[in-house]
């Protein structure tokens, strides 16, 4: 186990998300996404989560490996045209992962995605936490109004609220 990282976690609660991500930083985490699935057919979801429980940090779970999970949870998978995102954001390692369904898989490289994490994970470790999230979810829209440009009818099978875990 990695005790530095533990130690991260143990001392990331409610409270430090609820100070990073306030209210207002919500709505307009929400307007974001709600703006984004107006301009393509894709799906983008936003959850931070501010530590992991003691057992998945035992048992070694890397923030990728909880983002999938979280994917699965929250059904981002199941949409339509299989062109879900979630943006997952794990606070207490300031580590963003961008998991994509099968539908923008094919279409979108690895690459892309690891920018958006690293400009995200930039802004995160200055403390701009509502302009890197919004930034990351502007880039994602970039991506998927390239691949699954909109249409008259575009609307979001996701929520658009952020979803804090």
């Amino acid at each position: 186990m990695d005790f530095k990282r533990a130690f991260r976690h143990l001392f990331v609660t409610h409270w430090s998300v609820n100070r990073a991500f306030p209210d207002d930083t919500l709505g307009a985490i929400e307007k974001a996404v709600q703006a984004s699935h107006r301009a393509h057919r894709g799906q983008v979801g936003f959850a931070v989560e501010g530590a992991l429980h003691s057992a998945a940090l035992l048992d070694g779970i890397s923030a990728r490996e909880r983002a999938i999970e979280v994917f699965s949870d929250l059904r981002v998978w199941d949409t339509e045209h299989n062109n879900g995102v979630l943006i997952y954001l794990l606070l207490a390692d300031h580590d963003v992962e961008i998991v994509a369904d099968r539908g923008v898989h094919a279409r979108v490289k690895t690459d892309e995605w690891e920018a958006i994490c690293r400009r995200m994970e930039a802004d995160l470790e200055r403390g701009r936490y509502r302009a890197g999230v919004v930034c990351g979810i502007e880039d994602v829209t970039a991506l998927l109004r390239k691949h699954f440009p909109a249409r008259e009818d575009a609307t979001g099978e996701l929520p658009g609220k952020p979803i804090v875990l």
